[in-house]
This record gives C-alpha cells, structure tokens and sequence, in this order.
C-alpha cells in the first residue's frame, strides 16, 4: 500500500491518494477544482499507473468535494461518504457558488459507509471507518493500522479541531469523538488532516488546546 498527498483549491484542501500494490486505488477528498488542478491530479495518476477505483469523501463541505464531479467522470469509480452528511453534500455545491468557489456541481454518492467499516482494494489496503461528527453531522476518519495513519478530514488538525460553527456542527461531540476514537489510538499514528500539516496522536493529546 502506498499514500500519496496533493494539495488543492484555494482552500489548500490535503487530498489522498492510497493505492494498493495492483494499482487500483482509493480518492479521499479530491479537491481539484480548475482545469490546471485536475490535470495535475490525472497525470499524477496515469505516470504512476494507478487505476482508481473509489472516490470517498470526508465530509461534505465544498471545498472538499470540488474535484467530484470530474473524479466520477473521468474515471468509473464507487463514490462514498456518510449518509448524515447527504443534505451537507447536496447544499454544498450552492453554498460554494454563492461564495464564488469553482467547482462543478458533484455527484450524489453510490453509497453509504457507516463507522466500523472496512475499506478494502487490491490485497493490501484495509482502513477502517470511523464516524466522527461535529464538524458536520457525518464526518468520518480513515485509519489504517498497518501503516499507523489516520486521514481526518476536519475533524483534528495540528494543533487544532474542525469549525462547529456551521451548520450541523456541534462542539462537544466533535471533542468526544476525537477523545473516544482518535487519541486511542497509538502514539506514534500520523495525523492527515484536511488542511495543513500533518501530526501524530501523541503530539496532539500533549499539546493541542482544545482536548486538555
């Protein structure tokens, strides 16, 4: 299994790219919004041969779900996020517009991932689901064990936790959330959040402000 990070939109959205060891490989927020950005992203994919096979999204807030509507174009892929986050999804692309944000409107998704989930591609990608609301009512979490990382969308940042300020947002969830299914998890597990740089469980459970 192999990850691979892009960045996207003037939001400076982290995208994902993991792909299994046959070249099928998963999409997690991918961002692209401009004509250059998605170029960037299907030459990206065709030099190092991959095949994409699934598109999931995070959450459904705009600026993470700008590169739908070309991702399921261009390629033939399963398109999956968390069902509390359908009518987030389906606002989304109208609240970007009315902010000016580029984007095609996206496509509704094929189907539903739940938390306790597995995502499975090839013969070496397993990442599990994990449902963390409160930035948006379905925000989910991708973590894989074997290679001790966790994709968070806006749940946790560096340093930081995901806005409640919006709607479906509710801050005491979001913080039980992160306290009850990410700083379980070990120490040493990446944090690939949605903005910014990365972190780990360990340097986020002894400094970040908001989970003391």
């Amino acid at each position: 299994m192999t990850l691979h990070h892009l960045v996207f939109n003037p939001y400076e959205v982290n995208a994902f790219i993991v792909a299994s060891d046959d070249g099928q490989c998963l999409l997690v927020d991918p961002a692209c919004c401009t004509s250059a950005e998605q170029n960037e992203l299907k030459k990206f994919i065709a030099e190092k041969g991959l095949r994409p096979v699934w598109l999931i999204n995070t959450h459904g807030h705009y600026d993470h779900i700008a590169g739908n509507a070309f991702v399921c174009k261009t390629w033939s892929v399963k398109n999956s996020a968390h069902r509390d986050d359908l009518i987030i999804l389906e606002l989304g692309y109208d609240r970007g517009v009315a902010f000016g944000f580029p984007a095609n409107k996206p496509p509704m998704p094929t189907d539903f991932l739940n938390d306790g989930d597995t995502v499975d591609i090839g013969d070496d990608v397993s990442l599990q689901v994990l449902h963390i609301p409160g930035h948006s009512p379905g925000s989910i979490a991708l973590y894989s064990p074997a290679q001790k990382w966790v994709i968070t969308g806006d749940v946790l940042f560096n340093g930081s936790i995901g806005r409640t300020d919006l709607p479906g947002g509710d801050f005491d969830l979001l913080i039980g959330g992160i306290k009850n299914k990410l700083m379980t998890l070990p120490p040493d597990t990446n944090v690939l959040p949605g903005h910014g740089p990365f972190t780990t469980i360990g340097q986020e459970k002894a400094n970040n402000p908001y989970l003391r």
